[in-house]
């Protein structure tokens, strides 16, 4: 049962995160840090809720896992630093790290007023 709500939650994490960053694609890939910040927003809030294992497992390693992704992090990042675009590409690093952390931190704490 829980590689299937894994899988069930992964289909339509992957199905979010193409959408999303197809939308808001272009020079800089803000498709792909908002979907990276958000969910590390919502893996936050289901961790600090203590959320039953059985979401923890639909949306957190399902959901979340396929909304987010390190690939295309680094791909983007390995383009625009390659396209001269340097400045833009530490943006890019910096902005994936500390807007995730920052989104994470603040989901856990969110999460605990809500149900932790």
């Amino acid at each position: 049962m829980t590689w299937l709500l894994v899988a069930l939650g992964a289909a339509v994490g992957a199905v979010l995160r193409y959408a999303v960053a197809q939308r808001f694609g272009g020079r800089f890939p803000w498709g792909i840090l908002g979907t990276n910040v958000a969910g590390s927003l919502a893996l936050g809030v289901l961790t600090g809720a203590a959320a039953p294992a059985d979401w923890q497992v639909l949306l957190g390693t399902g959901l979340c896992g396929a909304v987010t992704t390190y690939s295309a992090f680094g791909f983007d990042t390995v383009v625009l630093a390659e396209g001269r675009d340097r400045l833009l590409a530490t943006l890019y690093v910096v902005a994936t790290l500390v807007g995730g952390l920052a989104a994470a931190l603040s989901g856990i704490a969110a999460g605990s007023l809500l149900g932790g």
